[in-house]
């Protein structure tokens, strides 16, 4: 549907009114029965009341009217509709503007899980708070348990076997078998620097236990290791640190 333009409005009223003023009353009836055919070629009705649209305008839309109406229609069949009105947007524009964004540039709502949480407070307070209790519970327990203690030490006799305590009968199942520089700085020293480079090697970042084989691997080979030397210095050695079977010998082992 076609709108008048405001200043064709504007012109034609000028011209209405230089019109009126005048002696012309033809040119008056012509403009007025012309309107009609305006009307109907453009399909909507004057402006305002009494309006009368400028003969220029009028022969331009019945000139395009009649041609219109003389264009020939196809050959053996019914005249072609006319085609319908693409929706325009705002000042009559009928392109579109599709853009493509990026996945990333758009926020992402959804709440991504944190594994980390910051030294302080969370962990040290929790090794605090676990050291409080561990001292708590060794004061609670020496009050009423009295530790094993032995004789008084007689420097003239010296205990056959002298065994250290288990938690060093480790070690000193390792003098045994090397000499006291390999025995006791470079094996625990490699295993203690193995230990601290472990962290670098494995980048895994699993929690599960069943997705971390290379830390589950090197950790019960640490303790595997340390675990059958003290078992052996414990209870398979007698008089003399001599390799014995208990159960033939005896237990040369204090509890």
């Amino acid at each position: 549907m076609t709108e008048i333009p405001e200043h064709l409005l504007k012109r034609a009223k000028e011209a209405r009114e230089r019109l009126e003023g005048s002696d012309a009353p033809a040119e008056g009836s012509e403009a007025a029965s012309a309107a009609p055919p305006a009307e109907a070629a453009s399909g909507e009705p004057a402006a305002g009341e009494g309006e009368k649209i400028p003969a220029h305008l009028l022969d331009r839309s019945r000139s395009a009217s009649e041609q219109a109406a003389m264009a020939p229609a196809a050959p053996g069949g019914p005249v072609a509709p006319a085609p319908p009105s693409l929706p325009t947007g705002p000042g009559g524009h009928t392109q579109r503007l599709l853009t493509v964004v990026k996945s990333g540039s758009i926020q992402d709502v959804k709440a991504m899980p944190q594994d980390r949480v910051h030294v302080w407070p969370h962990l040290l307070l929790g090794e605090f708070v676990a050291s409080l209790l561990c001292t708590a519970f060794l004061l609670i327990f020496s009050v009423f348990v009295n530790a094993p203690l032995l004789e008084l030490a007689n420097v003239n006799e010296t205990p056959n076997p002298s065994k250290a305590p288990w938690y060093f009968l480790g070690l000193q199942e390792l003098l045994t078998m090397f000499h006291p520089m390999v025995a006791g700085v470079t094996i625990p020293g490699i295993a203690l620097f193995l230990l601290i480079l472990a962290p670098y090697i494995d980048r895994n970042k699993e929690n599960a236990p069943e997705k971390r084989k290379f830390a589950v691997s090197l950790m019960t080979v640490h303790l595997m290791f340390w675990a059958v030397l003290v078992m052996i210095g414990s209870f398979f050695r007698g008089p003399g640190f001599n390799f014995i079977f208990p159960w033939n010998d005896g237990l040369f082992f204090d509890f």
